[in-house]
């Protein structure tokens, strides 16, 4: 086995000395982390909460990808679902609520080497959140966005949330909702995301399904996955589920991805509706719009010393 080391010439520092650096295999011999070597705290959700799934099969993808400690980036803001930075052993961020996507898009724009996951919430992404959604899908900065949508606040126990449905009985609407729900994949598709899918947390292989090929998107990737909360929402998919009489619609093979508008119509069709990729689509991302600004930017100020390039800048203020 051939390895990469790396020499440093010894350097004395009062009683110190360094020494070569440690042998370090090369990437392509890197064993992929296991399930026990990525998880971290003991995820603390409710017995039976569908992110516990999710949890489990984003897990079974850093495994699959081979991906390394260095190169998963988990971001979240508040909610039940946000607490996915806490029981993934990597770099991750618990961010505050509803602006989980903004500090993911710095991460993004700054570090094009690594593919940055976010976990949110349906009150978390479409209600204080919901303005960054749009603007993050219109500029198309490369990550996935995982909603889990339990159609309920579930961490504050029982308040009506952006999707639950008319007639849902909560703390904030004990005579049950009356205002219209949010439909996430038409909100998702007029926002301007380039990839749209949705799956349930029952269905274990179509989520992961969904996460890989939202991973290999090109550009805003988002997922809407139906996440129930048997606490205080407890039924609310069993029409999603087979096991539970319900059915799960697999988009039609003949839908064309490429199709806003049928894409849209899709999108339109009475709960539980259809499970898969809605749209999928290929769009400059900001990332690479932002690379060539700056390489352009590099180009014309190239062989100027840090003083020039400070004092042209303090010469267009004149």
């Amino acid at each position: 086995m051939s390895h990469i080391t790396t020499e440093i010439p010894p350097r004395t520092a009062g009683n110190l000395t360094a020494v070569a650096a440690p042998t370090v295999p090369a990437p392509d011999e890197r064993k992929g982390l296991t399930k026990k070597e990525i998880a971290a705290d003991h995820p603390t959700w409710c017995p039976g909460c569908g992110d516990f799934s999710v949890l489990a099969l984003y897990f079974k993808l850093i495994e699959k990808r081979k991906l390394w400690h260095e190169k998963v980036t988990t971001i979240a803001g508040i909610g039940c679902s946000s607490r996915f930075p806490y029981f993934v052993q990597a770099h991750g961020v618990h961010y505050i609520h509803g602006r989980a996507l903004p500090f993911a898009s710095g991460v993004s724009l700054s570090r094009p080497d690594i593919h940055v996951f976010v976990f949110g919430g349906d009150g978390d992404a479409f209600s204080i959140g919901g303005n960054h959604v749009n603007h993050t899908a219109r500029k198309n900065i490369r990550m996935t966005y995982v909603i889990m949508d339990n159609f309920v606040y579930g961490l504050t126990k029982k308040q009506t949330s952006p999707t639950s449905p008319i007639g849902f009985k909560s703390k904030t609407d004990a005579w049950g909702a009356v205002d219209q729900p949010v439909n996430p994949m038409k909100q998702l598709i007029a926002a301007g995301a380039t990839f749209i899918a949705r799956t349930t947390h029952t269905n274990a292989n179509h989520v992961l399904q969904m996460m890989e090929a939202a991973m290999d998107h090109d550009g805003f990737s988002v997922i809407e996955c139906l996440s129930e909360c048997i606490e205080f929402y407890e039924g609310a998919f069993d029409a999603a589920n087979p096991r539970k009489g319900g059915v799960f619609n697999a988009v039609p093979a003949n839908h064309d991805v490429t199709d806003e508008h049928a894409a849209y119509k899709l999108a339109d069709t009475a709960f539980p509706g259809y499970f898969g990729i809605f749209y999928n689509v290929q769009r400059p991302t900001k990332n690479a719009n932002e690379a060539k600004i700056n390489a352009n930017a590099q180009e014309r100020l190239k062989g100027l010393k840090d003083w020039q390039i400070l004092q042209k800048n303090f010469d267009r203020l004149k």
